[in-house]
């Protein structure tokens, strides 16, 4: 039996993994753990967890079983998502009350519920996009402070990144993406979704993702689109693509002021 504050504490951090692209979750017969991978023709293992913290999520159906064998395959489903999301959004209520008065909130940042609805103004006119600050790393990184007491990540630059993340998701792009993601990082063909994804998801959001990544170029499309879109975190950014500590979260800074300028541009912030 796992208890209730163990079974939170694991979902925290290994259903976050399981966002990942590709990510899956591996339990084989005779394996005293299971795994998750990053993918199966280059498995890099992002996590390890219990069997039974594993049975667990399926009997909740927070994974579901895609291939069946001595190694048994799952992936996150919908209801593993909202689960995240709702321990998340726990996690984070209860350090707020924890700190009390001893910080300033922002009044954008931290919210009673981790899903805020903001108004955007585009051409096309005004338009609510849902902001989820607790899954999305950006949530942590504006909530930062720099010396003169300023956040490290205003409000405009989060909604140019949450902008990115809300086109992504339309697009259905991520089970594509995490299928052959090379092709849109530093050494592929940024923009170019493959024959094989046309006809699913939203034309438009695909097309948005496309020029975003194009006008950023490689370097700053890159850690947008891990972190952004992919909810990576930035440390694990920066050792995937060789940068130096710390330096992840300023690049990201100076990707999302280049997005938030393209968005401007476009008439879609």
């Amino acid at each position: 039996m796992i208890d209730d504050d163990t079974l939170k504490r694991e979902a925290a951090r290994v259903l976050r993994r399981l966002c990942e692209g590709d990510a899956i979750l591996l339990v084989g017969i005779g394996m005293p753990q299971a795994v998750v991978l990053k993918s199966d023709s280059d498995p890099t293992r992002l996590a390890t967890l219990p069997r039974a913290v594993a049975q667990a999520f399926v009997l909740k159906e927070w994974v579901s079983c895609y291939r069946a064998g001595k190694v048994t395959r799952y992936r996150i489903t919908e209801m593993g998502r909202c689960a995240l999301k709702r321990i998340l959004a726990e996690r984070h209520n209860q350090k707020v009350a924890a700190r009390g008065l001893a910080e300033a909130p922002s009044p954008f940042l931290t919210q009673n519920t981790t899903i805020e609805e903001v108004t955007r103004e585009g051409r096309n006119g005004a338009e609510r996009l849902r902001v989820n600050l607790a899954e999305s790393p950006l949530g942590a990184l504006a909530r930062r402070r720099e010396k003169d007491g300023s956040p490290f990540l205003t409000a405009a630059l989060v909604l140019a990144g949450e902008t990115l993340r809300d086109d992504f998701e339309r697009a259905q792009m991520g089970p594509r993406v995490g299928q052959n993601w090379d092709r849109f990082l530093t050494a592929g063909a940024r923009g170019d979704f493959g024959s094989d994804s046309r006809g699913e998801g939203n034309e438009s959001a695909r097309h948005h993702v496309a020029e975003a990544l194009r006008e950023l170029g490689p370097g700053l499309g890159d850690v947008a689109l891990r972190v952004c879109c992919f909810l990576e975190g930035v440390e694990s950014t920066e050792k995937r693509l060789g940068w130096a500590a710390r330096s992840g979260k300023i690049v990201l800074r100076i990707a999302l002021q280049r997005l938030h300028a393209h968005y401007v541009e476009k008439g879609r912030l």
